[in-house]
């Protein structure tokens, strides 16, 4: 089973990971969308009963990721924190940890909707925030499904999830990587987000990620 798929998309090549992120492998470049870091802190706050650890799991999922693809530069479109309630002293201080692991690493987070909200990382978290849109190759990094003038667009923000139908009432809702012809999506990387059913269209190719692997959608 392959964990990444090979794709071109204007004109360049992109691998698209089972583990919801995108690989530029020209760049050395790893692209992970709406992290959403310390959401279940946030929902904790507000007396909700959601899971703890998440935060520790996305950042594991993300260390497998760095020892399988050389990476120069990891790059967050946006939403890395979700809410101003997720600099809980245990997000920051799992954060602050797997930095320090990674000290060498650049990392750059284009500033999403969420960002707005919740605030920039720590400085000591020593990640370089910019606002969108980020140029990479052909590509325009954002957060915001907004065109660019001459780059096309990569983004996040959607969640975008695609559900299969087997026999009866059985589905399968899976995460999904969106490429249209202008602007393309990739799917929320954090374990604790929802998403927003994508229906396919003409000249829109779906890829869904689930059971370690990605592939394509057919018809």
């Amino acid at each position: 089973m392959n964990p990444e798929l090979a794709v071109q998309l204007a004109g360049d090549t992109l691998w698209l990971l089972a583990d919801k992120a995108v690989y530029h492998p020209a760049e050395q470049a790893l692209l992970i969308a709406d992290a959403h870091f310390g959401k279940a802190a946030a929902y904790r706050r507000l007396g909700q009963p959601v899971p703890h650890g998440t935060t520790q799991v996305n950042l594991e999922r993300i260390d497998r990721l760095l020892a399988r693809y050389p990476t120069q530069r990891l790059i967050f479109l946006g939403d890395f924190l979700h809410a101003p309630q997720s600099h809980a002293p245990a997000t920051l201080a799992a954060l602050a940890g797997w930095r320090t692991r990674h000290a060498s690493l650049e990392v750059v987070l284009i500033r999403g909707n969420h960002d707005t909200r919740a605030g920039d990382p720590p400085g000591d978290l020593n990640i370089e925030v910019v606002d969108a849109p980020l140029l990479l190759g052909p590509f325009a990094l954002q957060h915001e499904p907004d065109p660019h003038p001459t780059h096309h667009v990569l983004a996040g923000h959607v969640h975008p999830v695609f559900t299969l139908h087997g026999r009866g009432r059985q589905s399968l809702r899976l995460p999904c990587f969106v490429l249209d012809e202008a602007v393309s999506l990739l799917p929320a990387f954090g374990e604790f987000t929802g998403g927003y059913k994508i229906q396919a269209q003409p000249h829109r190719r779906l890829y869904v990620a689930g059971d370690g692997a990605v592939w394509a959608l057919n018809g």
